[in-house]
C-alpha cells in the first residue's frame, strides 16, 4: 500500500513539473520568436500541492492506528481524487496564456521585442504578451495523462488504508510512554510493624514503603 501510494504521489509531483505547453511569441523582423515553456504546476497548481498532502497522509499511516487510521485513508482518498478532477479539467489557450503571463516568462520576452511594450494599460505585465502571442502548442507528451494516473494511484491507497488499515501493523510500543511501575503488595506482618512505627502503609510516595521504615 505504501510503495503504490509514493509511486502515485511521485508521479504526480514529477509530471506537475515539467513543460506542458510552449507558447510562441511573434516579434517584428529581424527579431526572431520568442518560446516560453509552460509548466504543469503553473496551469494547474492544485495539483502539486495535492500531491504533498498525499505525501504526508501517507507519513501519517505508520504513526496512527484503529479509527484515526481509517480518516487518515479517507483523506489520502480525497486528495487523490481532488488531483484527479483537477487536471480533467479543460485547458484552453486562454488558460495557457494566462498561466505563461503570471509565470513572467512571456511578459519578459515581449519587453525585449517593442521596449515598454511589455506593460499593457494601467502597467499591467503580460497583456500585451498575450496580444502578441500567436500560437500555442501543447507538450508532446501526455503529462496530464500521468498525473491522473498517480492520482487514481493515491486513491487506491487510501482505500486500502480506510478498509484494512486497522488491521495492519502500528508502531513498536518502545514508542509509546512507559507505565508506572507497579508496588508490591506488602504482607500484614510489614503492615502492622509500619502502623507501629508510625508510618502510613498506603503512602505511595518514594522512600516511604513498608519496607524502608525500618533502620
Amino acid at each position: 500500500m505504501l510503495l503504490l501510494g509514493l509511486a502515485g504521489a511521485a508521479c504526480v509531483l514529477v509530471s506537475v513539473r515539467q513543460g506542458w505547453a510552449r507558447v510562441v511569441t511573434a516579434a517584428p523582423r529581424p527579431l526572431p520568436a520568442a518560446t516560453v515553456s509552460v509548466r504543469g504546476q503553473d496551469l494547474v497548481p492544485l495539483a502539486g500541492a495535492l500531491g504533498l498532502a498525499a505525501l504526508a497522509g501517507l507519513a501519517a499511516v505508520l504513526a496512527t492506528r484503529g479509527l484515526a487510521r481509517r480518516v487518515v485513508g479517507g483523506l489520502l482518498v480525497v486528495f487523490g481524487a481532488g488531483a484527479a478532477v483537477t487536471v480533467s479539467l479543460h485547458l484552453g489557450t486562454a488558460a495557457v496564456l494566462a498561466a505563461a503571463a503570471g509565470a513572467g516568462g512571456t511578459s519578459s520576452s515581449a519587453g525585449s521585442v517593442t521596449g515598454g511594450s511589455a506593460a499593457g494599460p494601467g502597467g499591467a505585465p503580460g497583456v500585451a504578451a498575450a496580444s502578441l502571442a500567436g500560437h500555442v502548442t501543447m507538450a508532446g507528451v501526455p503529462w496530464r495523462w500521468a498525473v491522473l494516473a498517480g492520482a487514481l494511484a493515491v486513491v487506491a491507497a487510501g482505500l486500502l488504508v480506510a478498509w484494512h488499515g486497522p488491521a495492519w501493523p502500528v508502531m513498536s510500543s518502545r514508542y509509546d510512554q512507559p507505565a508506572a511501575p507497579r508496588s508490591r503488595p506488602a504482607d500484614a506482618a510489614t503492615l502492622w510493624d509500619s502502623l507501629s512505627q508510625g508510618v502510613d502503609p498506603t503512602d505511595a510516595s518514594p522512600g516511604s514503603s513498608p519496607g524502608n521504615s525500618r533502620r
